[in-house]
């Protein structure tokens, strides 16, 4: 499957994930009550492929019509709830976008290291290179100036493998902080836009599973499913 890579690399927008670092200090995660979930539907899809041209443009006026705000992402290790912050209004609206769309469903994560993060939203099969070449290739700008630090259990938005001297984020994959207390040397890199409210141990299983090559690629694949929540 891993020779596919190059051909969805040409595809879609890749990115790259943070370096990983380590440290040993404990903190508390939050959890949230049970609620009724509802399967995402598409709304308010775009007449054109995005661009990074037209993206903005277009999850300004998708973010008016769209306001939810906590999403659910199921997976064979258990379900990981997690709340979109209104401060990162693009990043959010991209990520409900997506979830409307059911593009997350089926991807993976793909990338896991030890103590540091869990990376999703990419995969090596045909149909998901063939949904992103659907939605477009586009690139979000960072918005690091909101206060969110990279603690542990943050949802965070990796940058593109692109040369940009913005920093633009590659808008169909995320990470989760799993470091105690958290990643701080991330904050002005990376776009802190969500937080996971239940399910950390999920994100902790799922951070433990063997993996292989430098890209730190589970030997098994680790399915998501993403849908919104009623709350």
């Amino acid at each position: 499957m891993r020779k596919y890579l190059l051909l969805i690399g040409i595809l879609t927008v890749a990115c790259n994930e943070p370096s990983p670092k380590t440290t040993t200090t404990q903190s508390s995660t939050t959890t949230s009550k049970d609620t009724t979930t509802t399967v995402a539907e598409e709304k308010l899809a775009p007449v054109e492929t995005l661009t990074t041209d037209n993206v903005i443009p277009f999850l300004n006026q998708y973010e008016k019509e769209n306001k939810e705000r906590f999403v659910r992402i199921i997976t064979d290790y258990g379900n990981i709830d997690i709340e979109l912050f209104n401060e990162t209004p693009y990043h959010r609206a991209n990520f409900i976008f997506l979830t409307k769309q059911k593009y997350f469903d089926g991807t993976v994560f793909h990338r896991v290291v030890k103590n540091f993060v869990i990376q999703g939203g990419n995969s090596e099969t045909w149909e998901i290179s063939r949904r992103r070449a659907a939605i477009g290739s586009y690139l979000l700008p960072p918005d690091t100036k909101k206060g969110f630090k990279h603690h542990r259990g943050i949802v965070s938005m990796p940058s593109s493998d692109i040369d940009n001297p913005h920093q633009f984020a590659s808008p169909y994959e995320f990470f989760i902080v799993v470091q105690k207390p958290g990643a701080y040397h991330l904050d002005d890199n990376y776009t802190a836009f969500g937080k996971v409210i239940a399910g950390m141990d999920v994100v902790d299983k799922i951070n433990q599973v063997p993996t292989e090559g430098k890209d730190d690629w589970p030997t098994k694949d680790i399915k998501m499913k993403v849908i919104i929540l009623n709350k």
